[in-house]
């Protein structure tokens, strides 16, 4: 029996491992297991594996190597930049200090607004949800008016995982920085870039940031393995104490294999991919607009990543749609995968005004450079037939 082809689309969720980046993590499961901690030759090769890996990052940041520091994922990253930020200032807290203001964005994941409610419920620190329009944009004039005299820290996600909205970045960092001019205490600014780094520009001076989470199993790279790129001179306070790994600021020992593979991940990442990626989605959003009635985009056409299609579907559940396509060998989501068990509509979705009704009928398509045209042609083939039936039972 022929085994059917699998067509993979929820590459939002996570990516395949790359063979080639398989093929340099290997060695360091077998070979090269030394400690990076130890002085003798084994911990060295490790060591020396792990400096390559925070180069090949760095590089792709434009910041120094220094500037990098390797963590367990885009969630503990997420987590160290907002917590870390809060935790250092009540450190030097004296009785003039207000409350830090943290400030972030209303369609954030999960790993920077839960901390943000843990503060908040805490007293430790006031925190202003910001607002999105019905594209899942930020506007510059809310921000700044958002913006208090104990403002300390803006997080604002570059491209939205659901969505995929790609927020203003640069131009957020711009306004922060003149808005620094007239300050004494800075705003600090974090973007969590964890589905922008495939196919949007992440040179961390053109966006004016002070940190940025990423992750590797977003990059054809593997799970387990994130990054937090820390400006030179930002304060911020440990989260993970212990052995003084990552020159004393995040302990543990470190996951040579997975380092290695984040970093030849991220230097394996070329423009040309998001060409290719765009073709195909944009074929996608076409042919569903034109084939199925009642098929709802979400979120902004020209601001979003080139590899998204978020669509609702009214009178047919999204989870049964998943369900369908999956018996069809079609693998989609119905959104964020950190949220997927849950009952409850998504915030990102709430967060642009549609209706429990509609969260309920959505469905994110998310395309990899792995996906050919005939991917999307099997989903349009398929797609509009269970669309019809399951709407025609939920009419019944």
């Amino acid at each position: 029996m022929t085994k059917r082809k699998i067509v993979y689309l929820d590459n939002a969720a996570t990516t395949p491992v790359d063979p080639a980046v398989f093929r340099k993590m290997q060695p360091y499961f077998f070979e090269h297991y030394g400690n990076p901690s130890t002085i003798y030759r084994l911990g060295e090769k490790s060591r020396n594996a792990v400096e390559k890996a925070r180069k090949q990052l760095a590089d792709f940041l434009n910041c120094s190597s220094e500037e990098i520091y390797f963590t367990g994922s885009a969630s503990e990253s997420d987590n160290w930049a907002i917590c870390g930020t809060i935790d250092k200032i009540w450190e030097k807290k004296n009785k003039k200090n207000k409350k830090p203001h943290l400030i972030v964005s209303s369609i954030e994941h999960k790993a920077v607004i839960e901390p943000a409610k843990l503060y908040k419920n805490n007293q430790l620190s006031d925190v202003t949800f910001l607002p999105v329009n019905k594209e899942g944009i930020i506007g510059l004039k809310e921000l700044e008016k958002a913006v208090k005299k104990n403002t300390r820290l803006i997080s604002v996600m570059y491209a939205n995982s659901e969505i995929g909205t790609v927020q203003p970045i640069a131009e957020i960092g711009e306004l922060i920085k003149q808005l620094n001019r007239k300050r004494k205490n800075k705003i600090l600014f974090h973007t969590d870039a964890v589905q922008a780094i495939n196919y949007l520009d992440c040179d961390v001076e053109k966006l004016g940031v002070d940190f940025l989470s990423l992750s590797g199993h977003k990059i054809y790279g593997p799970k387990g393995i994130g990054a937090l790129y820390i400006k030179k001179g930002t304060p911020i306070a440990s989260l993970i104490r212990g052995g003084g790994q990552e020159k004393g600021m995040r302990s543990g020992t470190e996951n040579v294999p997975g380092i290695v593979g984040l970093g030849e991940a991220i230097s394996r990442i070329k423009k040309s991919q998001a060409v290719e990626v765009k073709k195909l989605r944009n074929k996608l959003i076409t042919r569903i607009k034109k084939d199925i009635s009642k098929a709802q985009l979400n979120g902004s056409f020209e601001k979003r990543l080139p590899n998204n299609a978020h669509f609702s579907f009214d009178g047919a559940e999204g989870e049964s749609i998943v369900m369908e396509l999956s018996q069809k060998n079609i693998f989609v989501s119905t959104g964020s995968a950190c949220a997927s068990n849950s009952l409850s509509p998504s915030h990102v979705l709430d967060a642009i005004g549609l209706s429990h009704e509609k969260s309920h009928c959505s469905v994110r398509f998310s395309l990899g450079k792995q996906n050919t045209e005939s991917d999307i042609d099997s989903v349009l083939k398929h797609l509009p037939i269970i669309i019809k039936r399951l709407r025609k039972i939920a009419g019944k």
